[in-house]
């Protein structure tokens, strides 16, 4: 195979396994029950003028599994940080006991599941997605090489690889979506 097209593999998987790595990260921000450090991560708390991650100006801790507590570095953004949870919507009450703030997260609904099972779905849709422009580029590229003097063995063979990485990469992404809708829908 030619240089162009081992490029073409390798920026295609990239991007492939760029849309993985997104997919993975929308996933984590679906909360399935379980607490997790990861639920508060679209939290920003104003400190000294500048939005930050809460995870920058405290320590998030998960006692049990139903309950996470939060441990300022300074005592002095205690309120603050209480107010950015609140203002994050993120469906938490938190509680201020002077130390810490101690967020218990509800369990979940029948139907609050349901609507998580269909966000969760339509994240690996956009993920397929991307996958297929990913792949739609790719041979875009390939054809354009073909014109241009390519073999037409060497740029079939290409089409038929970018096919198999798509088709792969498509299979994770309906694993992952299984194991996440597995996640929400165990009580």
């Amino acid at each position: 195979m030619t240089e162009e097209i081992e490029f073409i593999l390798d920026s295609t998987k990239e991007s492939m396994n760029g849309s993985i790595a997104h997919l993975e990260k929308s996933f984590l921000n679906i909360r399935a029950g379980k607490a997790s450090p990861a639920m508060l991560g679209s939290v920003f708390v104003d400190y000294y003028g500048s939005q930050t991650p809460l995870s920058q100006v405290s320590n998030i801790n998960v006692p049990d599994a139903r309950t996470l507590t939060i441990q300022p570095y300074e005592k002095s953004m205690l309120q603050p940080i209480e107010k950015a949870i609140m203002v994050a919507n993120l469906g938490f009450n938190p509680m201020n006991n002077g130390d810490v703030i101690i967020i218990t997260v509800p369990p979940l609904t029948e139907e609050r599941r349901r609507d998580l099972t269909k966000q969760a779905k339509a994240e690996a849709e956009d993920a397929k997605i991307s996958i297929r422009n990913a792949r739609k580029d790719a041979n875009t590229d390939i054809k354009k090489l073909e014109k241009e003097g390519t073999s037409e063995d060497i740029c079939k063979s290409a089409e038929d690889e970018i096919q198999n990485l798509t088709n792969a990469f498509i299979k994770k992404i309906d694993e992952h979506l299984a194991i996440k809708e597995a996640e929400i829908m165990k009580v």
